[in-house]
């Protein structure tokens, strides 16, 4: 009777192993909050390039990003504007959220978004504290550099206070830092002066019908220099082993992993 049982049942067992075992790892989101130099940008502002934007590419399907960033805001600004508390009320346990500020937040010459170093401290141990409650993963990221070069031709920091205080909340908090301010020095250096102008947002009169006059920005980026930026941040999830998310990048596809040359000749795909 046993024997007639297992004979009637094993196929429905063996489906149902086949059914889990083939199930795609259940969806996490990555929210991404700071400032102009990570956000979405509109039609009217192209080519100017959040490293936000690109970001999704680097993942697989199973990780949706979430881009929060505003231009303009600081840590206290993006709070006061009720930013922060959907984002919280959202979370679900394993969700990462990547939390860049520091631009706005030194910008002593506007009061409406300046915080101060010892604030901004306090807000990150916040946005910290809050994706921790809910389960969630915080990824504190010192603000990525502004394009300033010495007469030397050596790239000179431009956030000292806010990313030594973005360390600081990292050590403090043991939350996994990304540090996106000397990554990005270290690539404008190797780019040098001239060619990191490529980077960002650098176009002659002329280059684009949305500047007309052209535009002179060291800090908001290029397409090229968006796609930099957020490869480095990946490169240090891939670096870090972040739970959950490092074993999410994106596989190229069979097409796209052939060489493109192969004995001097364009590689083309065999048949079996």
């Amino acid at each position: 009777m046993l024997k007639n049982l297992l004979k009637r049942t094993w196929p429905l067992a063996l489906l149902l192993v086949l059914s889990f075992a083939g199930a795609p790892p259940k969806k996490i989101k990555l929210y991404l909050i700071g400032d102009s130099t990570i956000a979405q940008k509109i039609k009217q502002t192209y080519p100017e390039t959040g490293w936000g934007m690109p970001l999704y590419t680097f993942f697989d399907s199973t990780v949706v990003v979430d881009n929060r960033a505003q231009n303009g805001r600081s840590t206290r600004t993006f709070m006061a504007e009720n930013r922060w508390q959907p984002i919280v009320d959202a979370l679900q346990e394993g969700d990462y959220v990547f939390i860049q500020f520091g631009h706005n937040d030194e910008a002593q010459d506007k009061p409406d978004r300046y915080v101060s170093p010892a604030d901004y401290r306090k807000n990150l141990i916040k946005f910290v504290t809050e994706t921790r409650s809910k389960k969630g993963n915080p990824v504190l990221i010192t603000p990525v550099t502004r394009r300033k070069f010495d007469k030397e031709g050596k790239v000179v920091e431009t956030h000292p206070a806010y990313s030594a205080a973005t360390m600081d909340v990292a050590r403090e908090l043991k939350v996994p830092l990304i540090d996106l301010d000397k990554m990005s020095r270290e690539l404008l250096q190797k780019y040098g002066v001239e060619n990191s102008k490529l980077l960002f947002l650098q176009l002659e009169p002329g280059d684009h019908p949305n500047y007309p006059y052209g535009r002179n920005d060291n800090t908001h980026f290029s397409e090229l220099g968006a796609r930099k930026m957020a490869q480095l941040v990946v490169s240090q999830v891939i670096a870090q082993k972040m739970p959950l998310l490092s074993e999410r990048i994106g596989k190229p596809t069979a097409k796209n992993a052939i060489p493109p040359v192969a004995n001097g000749k364009d590689a083309q795909p065999t048949t079996p």
